[in-house]
């Protein structure tokens, strides 16, 4: 009797131990995130795969005529990003990316990584295999994912309404197919046309030059006058007459 009074107490004891270590477990990642948890704080002069992550995440906020290098190294470029970052969102802006800011970035990004307000399909309505472009299908993808992110940057400044995308990434069949340019720049994901909507081409052209977009053509500048086109061009082009760009 005293053997199984035993065992039986020490069944509970082992039962409550497994559900405290089980809640402490879930306690302790209560702020991991489905798409990507950074585990450290980071500022100038960290280095690594937790940096590049955070930099595809601010890349929309490099300053005007800026764009931000993904390299992994948290330099003041990096830093000043984050702070406008901080600012946009009210949070302390002292360039340092720590629970506050990876918190906002939480709240702002889906399980796959793209951010609330955009999708995959919104910037492939061509190909969805993302293959048969001028870069590899991951590339193309890749690229589409920066822009996304500097497209949110770009919404959140012009009051968080909609913009709407009308096309991304293409492969050669698709960029053939709608008459676009032998180097366009669909054809590496990393472009995105915006219709008018919430806000005119214009606003979107301009407002575009502070949030890391080496490419703008808009309205005035040949066959731009339903759109507005930005992309991630090695150097910077801007053209869009009607609009004084």
């Amino acid at each position: 009797m005293l053997r199984r009074t035993a065992r039986l107490l020490l069944s509970i004891v082992m039962l409550m131990a497994a559900l405290t270590a089980g809640t402490l477990a879930t306690a302790g990642t209560a702020h991991a995130d489905g798409c990507y948890t950074w585990s450290r704080t980071l500022s100038q002069g960290a280095s690594g795969p937790d940096v590049t992550q955070l930099q595809i995440r601010v890349g929309g906020y490099p300053g005007t005529g800026a764009v931000l290098a993904v390299d992994g190294d948290y330099g003041p470029a990096t830093s000043a990003a984050v702070k406008r970052f901080q600012s946009a969102y009210g949070l302390a802006a002292d360039g340092v990316a720590g629970s506050a800011t990876f918190s906002k970035l939480y709240a702002l990004q889906d399980d796959d990584c793209t951010p609330v307000h955009f999708s995959y399909a919104e910037l492939n309505n061509c190909n969805s295999t993302w293959g048969g472009g001028a870069v590899s299908a991951s590339t193309a993808k890749s690229n589409a994912l920066r822009t996304m992110w500097k497209l949110e940057a770009l919404r959140h400044a012009l009051g968080d309404a909609p913009i709407r995308v009308t096309s991304g990434f293409r492969s050669y069949a698709c960029n053939d197919a709608v008459g676009g340019a032998s180097n366009s720049r669909h054809l590496y994901g990393d472009a995105a046309d915006l219709g008018a909507g919430s806000h005119s081409l214009c606003t979107l052209a301009k407002a575009a030059r502070n949030h890391g977009f080496n490419g703008i053509l808009g309205p005035g500048y040949p066959g731009h006058n339903d759109h507005t086109h930005l992309d991630h061009r090695s150097s910077r082009y801007w053209s869009a007459p009607s609009c004084g760009i």
